[in-house]
């Protein structure tokens, strides 16, 4: 009886302390609402109860981490490469940031590069300088083993030369085989590129992501409208930096469009007057990718809703400039 009396208090004993352990392992685990699947943004999808795999720990990035590449220069334009996160304040959707995850000099990510060349008609008068000149830039940037490139020639409609390689001969061929004629669909060119390869270049780490824009700006083609080649651009998490081939000597609309892309995303566009300014434009490019910082933070008042939210960099120091993504769109649960 004695015996019967104390195996049966063994058991409940045992039970109990199992459910306790249950109980604490659950309450440490951390709530499934704070992460999603995403694109750049991630998060392990929620487990069920009857899953049989429940015991393992998939670990990805929080879909409320946001990661930001920005460049400080001072009153001449020089890159300032020297600074700390204490130099700078960041909003995001106009509150400060809940808290900075990290904050570093990046200058050497790999480079996802996009080379997108104006083919049309329009281009005719220098498109051989302009040739040579983006074959000489990819020659000097890509690091074989390291850095990637493509090449599209575009008119009304897309011509991949040469999709994502870092064999530089490869590259430079495709840049000479393109050849120019017809209309200009610069918005479907930027839209169907940042879409169709970039969205894909997601990861779990900042990466450099830039699309170089040869063309006049002008569009007379296109489907997709400016404001959806920007978003896409965003979306993708896309630099686009923009060369005209405008050689009037003035300021045109399609100047003025050029520099929009370019603002928007954080890039910045080069209005070259001289054949020889070409190759300083891609010069400053180069140096630019060279001279980041990323910043990656937690906003505050974060909802998965898809909206777009608002970035904004600056510096305390008042001479320097900061030049980064105006926004993002949140994902979506």
């Amino acid at each position: 009886m004695g015996m019967k009396y104390t195996a049966r208090v063994f058991c409940v004993a045992a039970a109990m302390m199992g459910a306790a352990w249950l109980t604490a392992a659950a309450q440490s685990t951390v709530p499934p609402a704070a992460y999603v699947a995403s694109g750049s943004s991630m998060a392990p999808a929620t487990s069920s109860p009857d899953d049989p795999d429940d015991s393992i720990l998939t670990i990805r990035k929080r879909v409320d981490e946001v990661n930001v590449l920005f460049i400080a220069t001072d009153r001449h334009g020089k890159f300032v490469r020297n600074l700390g996160q204490t130099d700078f304040s960041i909003l995001d959707d106009h509150k400060p940031v809940q808290s900075i995850v990290d904050f570093r000099r990046e200058t050497d990510l790999p480079l996802k590069l996009g080379l997108l060349v104006d083919i049309s008609g329009s281009v005719h008068s220098r498109f051989q300088f302009e040739q040579d000149a983006a074959t000489g830039f990819l020659q000097r940037t890509i690091r074989p083993g390291f850095d990637k490139a493509f090449v599209v020639g575009f008119n009304s409609h897309q011509q991949l030369a040469q999709d994502f390689t870092d064999n530089v001969a490869s590259l430079s061929s495709s840049i000479q085989k393109l050849h120019e004629g017809g209309g200009t669909a610069l918005y479907d060119a930027i839209y169907n590129i940042c879409h169709d390869k970039l969205m894909k270049e997601q990861s779990g780490r900042p990466t450099r992501k830039a699309i170089i824009i040869l063309s006049d700006g002008e569009d007379n083609q296109s489907e997709h409208s400016r404001s959806q080649a920007i978003e896409m651009a965003q979306r993708a998490e896309v630099l686009l930096y923009a060369i005209s081939t405008d050689d009037s000597g003035l300021v045109l609309r399609g100047d003025r469009i050029l520099e929009q892309l370019a603002d928007a995303t954080g890039g910045r566009a080069f209005f070259p007057f001289k054949m020889k300014d070409i190759t300083h434009s891609f010069a400053a490019i180069e140096d630019e990718l060279r001279s980041q910082y990323v910043v990656s933070y937690r906003p505050s008042d974060f909802d998965a809703d898809g909206r777009y939210r608002s970035i904004e960099i600056t510096a305390f120091k008042k001479d320097l400039q900061v030049r980064a993504r105006k926004g993002y769109f949140a994902p979506q649960q």
